[in-house]
């Protein structure tokens, strides 16, 4: 396997980090149908544990046997599959070797009380992740709870045992918790500083949602008004995450969110990839449709990452 020019100027990027954790990088971003094009479709599967197997997988039964999604991720071309420990061990003899997989390091549930700080149990360890032969860790930081500095302590020595071991770090940093409103949590001005703090604790590739126009902060408000920053549309608001994330030199992908219409998923894809940003992590959007519609909306994806969509 040749890196294209695309790949080998991604990977330059990341200065000082150890042949593995680049060759795992590469290989990501070599596998499936946007090989070699510095773009990349994640299929992240950790919504059993996130939300319930009933509200994850009730809507495309299918679903609850993880060798679906495995399959699923394959027969798509993806770049790769990401899920909790157990669900990757539950296929990763079947699927060895043929597709990139992500193992999610912590997780949440949906029936913690409202009260409960907003955190994660981690669920794995780094030692898990190899034996598994995957080919990076994944993580969850939530910027603005009462309990993220734990977080924040966590996945710094997870992030450092595993670059010492040849795997990379994709982190997924959702603004969350006391100190953020609800709109607050895909605001641009939180969204793009929760970009910048994975950065910070040195994610290799950073997952975060789509911002919207909503800006919470006061003091953010007036750097956008007095500089001009453009956040008009959605691109351009993607396009500031990503200078977020050191100027782009960070691999940035978006999350799908919420189940919604295939024009809606389409309409977002264009704007990430005008906007500069490295691609779409996209499950529940995917995974809860019949498996020949989840197809044809990932090949239409791969077709808007191409520019021929």
């Amino acid at each position: 396997m040749k890196a294209t020019r695309a790949v080998q100027k991604i990977l330059a990027n990341y200065e000082g980090e150890t042949p593995g954790v680049k060759a795992n990088l590469c290989r990501m971003l070599m596998t499936g149908k946007l090989g070699g094009t510095g773009k990349m479709i994640v299929l992240p599967v950790d919504q059993g544990f996130e939300h319930g197997a009933l509200r994850s997988f009730g809507p495309n039964p299918g679903g609850y046997d993880p060798h679906y999604h495995y399959q699923l991720a394959i027969d798509a071309g993806l770049n790769a599959y990401a899920a909790p420990l157990a669900s990757l061990e539950a296929g990763s003899d079947t699927f060895a070797g043929q597709i990139p997989t992500i193992c999610k390091m912590n997780s949440a549930n949906s029936l913690m009380s409202p009260t409960a700080d907003k955190d994660q149990a981690v669920t794995a360890s780094v030692d898990d992740a190899l034996r598994i032969g995957a080919s990076a860790i994944g993580f969850t930081i939530y910027p603005g709870s009462d309990a993220m500095f734990n977080m924040f302590e966590e996945i710094v020595e997870l992030r450092k045992e595993a670059a010492a071991k040849g795997l990379p770090t994709v982190l997924w940093s959702y603004p969350r918790g006391e100190g953020i409103t609800k709109e607050g949590e895909t605001a641009i001005d939180v969204d793009s500083y929760a970009a910048h703090m994975a950065c910070l604790l040195g994610a290799h590739i950073v997952k975060i949602k789509l911002p919207s126009d909503h800006i919470m902060q006061d003091e953010a408000r007036k750097v956008i008004e007095d500089t001009g920053v453009d956040i008009s549309t959605q691109a351009a608001r993607v396009k500031h995450c990503v200078d977020a994330c050191f100027a782009g030199k960070r691999i940035v992908i978006f999350s799908g969110g919420a189940a919604k219409g295939s024009d809606a998923v389409y309409d977002d894809a264009r704007a990430i990839r005008d906007g500069g940003g490295n691609g779409s992590i996209l499950g529940r959007n995917a995974f809860q449709r019949p498996r020949e519609d989840a197809l044809k909306l990932f090949a239409d994806l791969i077709d808007i990452y191409k520019g021929k969509a």
